[in-house]
């Protein structure tokens, strides 16, 4: 008897179901530059008009381990705004505003209904960016997955005029740290926070823990902060005043604040200025995790810096605030020694 692609394991027909949802999902992300996405070979997108020396700038990463807790809970819906956002949050610190998102989907046996529910979170994280999800890629890989297991990356490509490019040179001492808050862990440092809550603690992704005002899973599978429509409301109202931003991901504010400011520079931040969300509380007694792995690890309730001018640090909390982001003044720029370690020019004040 003949063998069918479907008896090996991969089934044409649900990829097919999959991709008319998606071009379904995908209408309500579509913006006026986009000339042709979903179902083509390609997608096709156009440069904003008026702009000057226009650069592209591109982003890409995946989730992480947060997967595992979506695939314990099977809550699938909040892993793709997840995906977006650690895409589309690298490419505004350059200024950049996103155009497009394109995602990888990869799974053992495709089921339709989970994939569909990833890629609705996909395209409510572009609707917050507001880019256009043009396309992507589903592929069903019998043997390389577990069952009800999959992985996820994703693509993004921004454009800024050359003029307006923030590049991490314009920082110097005496500039302030603005903090914009983070919603959570976001995607970050949760092979490190599973160890604990289901290692260390022997607590389910059901446990109800009043701290966090619901179950572990919810607490682990709240989105990242999409911050693309702060930082343009913030932009447009300092322009050249705003001197670097940085998106707080793994290696935490030491590995990822000193990117965006030039050598022979550091910040000192004061971690008394905000309260610490109760996941990163649980988190340290639970392991217990000493206070230097957590700042290494997690952002810690930071989702993103802001460095300005310092007579502008009222205007760009308010922008950011006007934009929906809790944000306040967290530090200030200062010199260091070229011979100081990369994570070291962060010093921590309020611990």
């Amino acid at each position: 008897m003949p063998i069918t692609y479907r008896q090996a394991g991969v089934d044409i027909d649900a990829g097919d179901a999959l991709v008319d949802r998606i071009g379904r999902l995908a209408k309500r992300t579509r913006i006026p530059e986009v000339l042709a996405g979903v179902g083509g070979f390609a997608s096709l997108c156009a440069l904003p008009s008026g702009l000057v020396d226009p650069i592209l700038v591109s982003g890409t990463d995946g989730v992480g381990t947060k997967l595992k807790v979506a695939f314990a809970t099977g809550v699938h819906d909040t892993v793709g705004v997840d995906l977006v956002a650690m895409c589309v949050n690298d490419v505004v610190t350059s200024g950049a505003r996103p155009l497009f998102f394109l995602d990888y989907f990869a799974t053992g046996k495709l089921d339709v209904d989970v994939a569909e529910a990833v890629i609705r979170g996909i395209a409510e994280g572009c609707a917050q960016a507001g880019c256009a999800l043009v396309g992507g890629e589903t592929a069903e890989l019998p043997g390389m997955y577990a069952p009800g297991e999959y992985d996820l990356a994703g693509f993004s490509v921004g454009v800024v005029e050359r003029a307006k490019l923030l590049d991490g040179t314009r920082a110097r001492p005496g500039d302030v740290v603005i903090a914009v808050a983070s919603s959570g862990l976001h995607s970050n440092g949760y092979s490190l926070a599973r160890r604990v809550i289901e290692g260390e603690m022997g607590l389910g992704m059901d446990a109800e823990l009043p701290e966090l005002g619901g179950t572990v899973g919810q607490a682990l599978l709240v989105p990242t902060r999409i911050y693309a429509k702060a930082v343009a409301a913030l932009l447009g109202e300092l322009g050249g005043e705003v001197h670097g931003l940085a998106h707080i991901t793994g290696g935490g504010l030491p590995g990822n604040l000193p990117r965006v400011l030039p050598e022979g520079t550091g910040a000192r931040v004061d971690l008394a200025t905000y309260d610490r969300p109760a996941i990163f509380r649980v988190i340290e007694r639970g392991g217990p995790v000493e206070e230097a792995e957590l700042r290494r690890t997690f952002n810690l309730g930071v989702g993103l810096c802001a460095v300005v001018a310092p007579a502008a640090a009222e205007r760009a909390i308010a922008a950011l605030r006007g934009a929906g982001e809790r944000a306040w003044l967290f530090g200030e720029v200062e010199p260091v020694a070229v011979e100081v370690a990369f994570e070291d020019r962060v010093r921590f004040a309020g611990a």
